[in-house]
């Protein structure tokens, strides 16, 4: 059997830039769309709006162009007055701002459902009232087929739903319900989660005929201490969302060891909000130092690079 590979993408805001400007460099270098590289696709968040569009064919340039150009349409402006509406009413920016910049970006797979997705996919999030979570994921004979007749800019909506920076986004039968981010708990890093539909729930991904390729949004080596109330407000929220992503990683590389495993996060410079439109620059900047370390050609011919990670109990381990 051919081989298969897995893509999944971390949440992380404005964040996403950086691996999406990774994406155009393999469809820059493959000359195709990376649906027809990856046969199964995954993201929470920001991750989440990057699968979908991966998805939906549409170019990598054209999601680096959203978060460098649209991205103000999407948040409210960073302000005293803003941080206060945060606290009172919950939340700083309207998710509908999100969903209308969404459906005028992805043209006709705006009204897509799960099923029309021509490769397998997850999108995570977490329902309000009683914090069950959702995998939302193509119909198949293999699982209950409850969640492929949704849309797929609701699904991706949903999980993109960060608390305190939007809304919660409302969905009907067989969700009935809210749903905030995915990344609430511990799936901000999806890649075990997709794993696991793949290889239990899905068909034709054995772990050892897969590669599996995994995109943070940026990382730094130790936050600033929080010193007022909304400081640790975000302290708080960015933890929650973020705090997982290693130990998805290691869950994957533990359970999975036949798997090829590449694991994709860039150290940042210094902590960047997941709503701070004003840095965007710094992360294009970033983002395509980072991109021309990507070793496309080795990774898809399951060669070791820097970014390969071994199992926990194998000689050489990284940890």
């Amino acid at each position: 059997m051919a081989r298969r590979f897995l893509l999944s993408i971390d949440g992380g805001g404005v964040r996403g830039i950086v691996p999406a400007l990774a994406l155009a460099r393999l469809e820059e270098l493959t000359g195709r769309p990376a649906r027809e590289t990856f046969s199964f696709v995954a993201g929470t968040s920001t991750g989440a709006l990057l699968a979908a569009a991966v998805a939906a064919g549409l170019p990598a340039t054209q999601m680096v162009a959203l978060y460098r150009d649209r991205t103000r349409e999407i948040f409210s402006p960073r302000s005293p007055w803003n941080e206060i509406r945060r606290v009172v009413i919950g939340h700083k920016s309207n998710i509908s701002n999100l969903r209308r910049v969404l459906e005028s970006e992805f043209g006709a797979a705006a009204s897509w459902c799960l099923n029309d997705s021509p490769v397998d996919l997850l999108l995570p999030a977490i329902h309000l009232s009683d914090a069950k979570p959702w995998y939302f994921v193509k119909n198949n004979p293999n699982n209950a087929g409850t969640t492929g007749g949704l849309g797929l800019l609701d699904c991706a909506t949903a999980s993109a739903a960060a608390p305190t920076y939007f809304d919660s986004w409302p969905m009907g039968y067989p969700v009935n319900g809210k749903l905030v981010d995915g990344g609430v708990g511990v799936t901000g890093n999806p890649v075990y989660q997709a794993c696991v539909e793949a290889f239990c729930f899905s068909q034709g991904y054995r772990p050892a005929e897969t590669t599996v390729v995994s995109f943070g949004t940026g990382r730094i080596r130790e936050r600033s201490d929080p010193h007022f109330i909304l400081s640790w407000l975000n302290w708080v929220v960015d933890t929650v969302l973020h705090a997982p992503e290693e130990q998805q990683t290691q869950l994957v590389a533990r359970h999975y060891p036949s798997a090829l495993l590449y694991r994709l996060d860039p150290l940042l410079a210094e902590d960047i909000a997941l709503d701070d439109v004003t840095r965007i620059g710094e992360l294009e900047a970033a983002g395509r130092l980072f991109a021309e370390q990507v070793d496309w050609p080795a990774m898809l011919a399951g060669r070791p690079t820097r970014f390969l990670r071994h199992p926990p109990h194998c000689p050489g381990a990284s940890g």
